[in-house]
């Protein structure tokens, strides 16, 4: 049995050293790429983004109703959402089909809007002296699956102070992303590098996911078993030589400390990463599958707006229309450059319960209720809206819908296995713990601090594998330096005790 104990130790020793030194670059990468992430998120078009760029809705041009538009789309089934809104100077109605193609019908004839041209995705973007176009099937900020209806793209280059680059589909004419130089810049070594997320390997995406799993799965058990050896070789009681509490000497000796104080949090940073990419697939997603939605959109039915109506409702709505199927009746809202805001029959909480109710197959309805400030499940790092309702289900997962009262829309679904997510990633990766996301100040602070002694643990590392390497390769290197220093270490170490 001792002589196994000593067996295992020795290979638990061995993994740690050479995994170490296999792992530590990505390690240091990984801390400085996530710090980077605290200020600079990976480019989005946010909501407020996209409506700001929307030009006020010429509603005099508006000749095709809601209903004539749904018709000559000419689905089999009608989409769960119509929006009409201006495209450059001409008012027009988009919905996504049931195999997530985006189409866009004039609004003035109802024909279907076709393909923009370079020039007019210049016009659409608003680019003026200077202004460049690109075509663009799939870059470094359009890499994910979400894209892939709307592509490609004519990305503009508006020639701005900002250095800002705009996306707009080919297909549909939207304007799906902007992007600036700062973005780009920081993003290079915070998001990309944090997730490896380079084109040519994001854009396959199993591939992609198959390779972090691995990559951050190794680095994880790397993490973990140096976290066991820390206990292990730790001695409070009966210590080492000298009332020591290490064995080592020199850097292992302040890698052995570092590691004690910020093993844990490196360790938690990286399983908690690792379990983010879904091993096994563990977790079900937040977001609600296509046939919840659709069950929750309800029976196929008429939105009932003749023009009269739509040009009453459209005061109200300066910038347009967004139309929600919700359990087989449509609700209108208005957009302004504030957001969306229902108007007329808004949608209130027992309509939403009954569509939910359907969605969820007949499972039993344990209760609703109206979250106006934020708790340990519904985070403003996750959203940020308020108020919601929260719907809770009896079925075999013990389901959850958060719905925005407001719209009647769906903002995500989480189940028994997504709150164990939300505990073993958001609250232990992003520290997303109420107290902390509270006060802003304080969780930067946490993050940093963890993040610096988790820093100080990977570069003693790092110098330790370094000498490590100097001395395996001391009898064939032309660099007598280093195979000195590598002596050097190797000396310290063996009058540290350490075989390690």
């Amino acid at each position: 049995m001792v002589s196994l104990l000593k067996r295992a130790k020795r290979w638990l020793v061995l993994g740690h050293r050479w995994l170490g030194i296999a792992t530590g670059l990505l390690f240091a990468l990984w801390i400085g790429s996530g710090l980077v992430m605290l200020y600079v998120p990976f480019p989005s078009l946010t909501e407020a983004e996209r409506l700001v760029r929307l030009r006020p809705m010429a509603w005099d041009a508006v000749a095709v109703l809601p209903d004539e538009a749904l018709v000559r789309a000419g689905e089999a089934r009608m989409p769960r959402s119509l929006d009409l809104e201006m495209r450059g100077d001409e008012p027009v109605y988009r919905m996504s089909a049931g195999d997530g193609r985006r189409i866009t019908l004039s609004a003035r004839t109802g024909a279907p809007a076709g393909p923009v041209d370079a020039d007019a995705a210049l016009r659409l973007a608003g680019g003026g002296p200077g202004a460049s176009v690109d075509r663009v099937e799939r870059d470094q900020w359009t890499v994910t699956a979400r894209y892939d209806p709307l592509r490609p793209f004519h990305k503009v280059a508006l020639n701005d102070a900002a250095g800002t680059e705009l996306y707009v589909s080919q297909g549909t004419g939207e304007i799906v992303l902007d992007t600036t130089r700062f973005e780009r810049g920081w993003n290079w070594v915070g998001a990309v590098t944090h997730w490896i997320y380079l084109t040519p390997l994001r854009a396959r995406a199993d591939l992609w996911r198959d390779l972090v799993l691995w990559i951050s799965g190794i680095a994880a058990f790397t993490a973990l078993t140096g976290l066991v050896l820390g206990i292990w070789r730790l001695r409070l009681r009966r210590r080492y030589a000298q009332g020591r509490i290490t064995p080592y000497r020199g850097m292992a000796r302040w890698h052995h400390l570092a590691g004690l104080v910020g093993g844990i949090g490196l360790t938690t940073f990286i399983v908690s990463g690792w379990l983010s990419m879904n091993p096994n697939r563990w977790f079900t997603s937040l977001a609600p599958p296509a046939d919840l939605r659709a069950a929750y959109a309800g029976a196929d039915n008429t939105v009932g707006l003749d023009l009269a109506k739509l040009r009453e409702i459209g005061a109200q709505a300066p910038l347009g229309l967004h139309l929600a199927r919700i359990g087989g009746h449509w609700v209108t809202l208005g957009l302004d450059r504030a957001g969306t805001r229902a108007i007329g029959d808004a949608p209130d909480a027992a309509r939403i319960a009954a569509a939910a109710g359907l969605a969820m197959a007949g499972a039993r309805l344990e209760g609703v209720e109206r979250l106006v400030a934020h708790d340990l499940y519904w985070s403003p790092l996750a959203s940020g809206t308020l108020p919601i309702l929260r719907l809770r289900f009896a079925d075999p997962a013990a389901t959850w819908l958060h719905v925005d009262p407001g719209s009647g829309e769906i903002l995500n679904r989480l189940d028994r296995s997504g709150r164990a997510n939300r505990w073993l990633f958001t609250a232990l990766h992003r520290l997303d713990l109420p107290v902390l996301v509270g006060h802003p100040p304080a969780r930067d602070a946490a993050q940093w601090l963890l993040n610096l002694l988790a820093g100080v643990l990977v570069a003693t590392g790092l110098i330790i594998g370094w000498r490590r390497i100097c001395l395996k390769a001391g009898a064939h290197s032309p660099l007598p330096a280093c195979g000195e220093r590598a002596a050097a270490t190797s000396s310290s170490a063996r009058r540290g005790g350490s075989r390690g």
